[in-house]
């Protein structure tokens, strides 16, 4: 992923021209995928269904989360192991260092690449819900100390998390964008950022990486949002604003499904056509493991079946 012009051009460019743009303005971009590992067989059935959807898109690669205090370590192992076994897709392990020893986190690592995996999203890790974080005694504090664990143990490609709108527990943006760069020098190879609605706040963030000499790419998250009350849960929770022209659109069909569905497609294709036109080719989609949106929006960005 190139990175895309600065806000200043953005301010006088595309956005504001008042014309729409088609799908073939430009070629199609680069998608990976989100998925969050099952806590129950039937949601096991639903989340390869959702697989077994997505992966003629052929992403670049996709990721599969921990849960908070790591509490999905298992689910997530499994589901990345059967994702090398069964099927031609790139899978991305999420590894924390929350509850482990470094030689724990080591090991796990070993085994991803003795299974095959070859790419990392390195993250400090949620604790459990209720606690605060706090490291645990022998073992790795921060993602920056991760990252560079991971790349004594394997050569493993590592992808990291930026946060446009400040990590909630920074003590400063200055502070999280501090943090990022010592991941990304640790030896990441991208930042992947948390989704975000306003593509301002992106493209503000973009300006303020290169500022901070931070070059390599940082891939927008995006979320198609078809449930309005969840997504507001969800950003609470990490930081992300919602902004207020998102809510008005989805009053009134709170029992209407198919509406809420036509609604987001329009929403997340907008977010990233105005993207495209900034000179932005690579997106992560996080799928919340329901993959009929994530499909429509990437027909509409011109990715097809293999």
């Amino acid at each position: 992923m190139t990175q895309p012009p600065t806000l200043q051009r953005w301010l006088t460019g595309p956005r504001f021209s008042g014309l729409p743009m088609r799908a073939a303005d430009h070629p199609p971009p680069k998608l990976s995928f989100e998925f969050f590992p099952p806590r129950t067989d039937e949601l096991e059935k639903q989340l390869w269904a959702c697989i077994e959807r997505l992966a003629p898109l052929a992403p670049r690669f996709v990721s599969v989360t921990y849960g908070a205090g790591g509490s999905t370590q298992a689910r997530t192992h499994a589901t990345v192991a059967r994702l090398v076994r069964d099927t031609a897709l790139v899978p991305a392990a999420h590894l924390t260092c929350v509850g482990a020893t470094r030689e724990e986190v080591d090991e796990v690592a070993r085994q991803y690449w003795a299974a095959g995996v070859r790419h990392i999203v390195a993250l400090r890790g949620d604790p459990a819900p209720g606690t605060a974080y706090a490291p645990h005694p022998g073992g790795y504090a921060f993602a920056a100390d991760l990252v560079a664990g991971l790349r004594r143990v394997a050569a493993f490609e590592i992808s990291v998390a930026a946060y446009p709108e400040t990590h909630p527990g920074a003590l400063s943006p200055e502070a999280d964008l501090d943090n990022l760069k010592r991941k990304l020098d640790a030896g990441a190879t991208r930042a992947i950022t948390q989704f975000f609605f306003d593509t301002e706040t992106y493209l503000r963030f973009l300006d303020r990486c290169l500022a901070a000499g931070i070059t390599a790419p940082i891939v927008p998250g995006i979320l198609p949002v078809s449930n309005y009350t969840q997504a507001v849960r969800i950003s609470g929770m990490c930081g992300t604003s919602v902004p207020a022209w998102m809510g008005p659109m989805f009053e009134g069909v709170e029992n209407d499904p198919e509406t809420r569905r036509m609604i987001a497609m329009v929403v997340a294709a907008e977010q990233v056509r105005l993207l495209q036109a900034n000179g932005v080719d690579e997106f992560h989609i996080y799928t919340l493991n329901r993959p009929d949106l994530t499909f429509a929006l990437a027909h509409v960005l011109g990715v097809r079946p293999a």
